[in-house]
């Protein structure tokens, strides 16, 4: 049993002892009291549920609030546009290697950045041994491990082999910088939406 559990298991029997002691103190039915302990137990069954498979439950919400918001674009006559965000940003979902993240695309960040979580999730390959890369963000400067994205898809667009930067300090944000802009036939943000156009195959 791990760190989690064991706590996980504690606080449920302290609070099914809070629960039952306080049901005791006021002398109800025994039937009344079996059935609101039930309830009890199916409350804590969910929070405990709930707790083990946050980070799941994290991508759901994610990719619920994605399709919502528009992040997986509009494809018109073989363009992606990309509305903006509520925060004033466009944010796109994309697939690595298979793998759907979401990216913050940013036109001020000179190479695409992922987060080591998505890194892992992708089974990218990290040059953890060679030197590592000062990237500047809004915090700081950061060490950043360099890697390379096989695949990556997005409605119409395919990129292939493109270099990107992974670093814990990243947290959970991903950014799709000017090196996967400049990898498109162009781009241009008319009003609120970012259009992205990929290269035409060549008949």
């Amino acid at each position: 049993m791990t760190g989690d559990q064991t706590l996980q298991v504690i606080a449920a029997v302290m609070m099914l002892t809070l629960v039952g002691s306080s049901l005791l103190s006021r002398r109800l039915a025994l039937g009344q009291v079996a059935r609101m302990i039930a309830g009890w137990l199916l409350i804590f069954a969910a929070v405990l549920v709930g707790y083990s498979y946050r980070f799941e439950l994290n991508a759901v919400v994610q990719r619920v609030a994605g399709d919502l918001l528009g992040e997986r674009g509009q494809t018109v006559g073989g363009t992606l546009r990309v509305p903006m965000a509520p925060d004033g940003h466009f944010w796109v979902r994309a697939r690595i290697n298979g793998h759907e993240q979401r990216f913050l695309i940013d036109s001020g960040a000179t190479t695409t950045a992922l987060s080591a979580r998505t890194a892992d999730a992708a089974d990218l390959t990290v040059d953890r041994g060679g030197f590592p890369v000062l990237i500047n963000t809004a915090n700081g400067t950061v060490e950043a491990q360099r890697t390379r994205i096989e695949r990556l898809t997005m409605g119409p667009i395919v990129a292939k082999d493109m270099a990107a930067v992974v670093s814990p300090a990243f947290g959970d944000m991903n950014v799709l910088g000017m090196n996967f802009l400049s990898s498109l036939e162009s781009w241009r943000v008319e009003g609120r939406t970012l259009i992205l156009v990929p290269h035409q195959p060549r008949v």
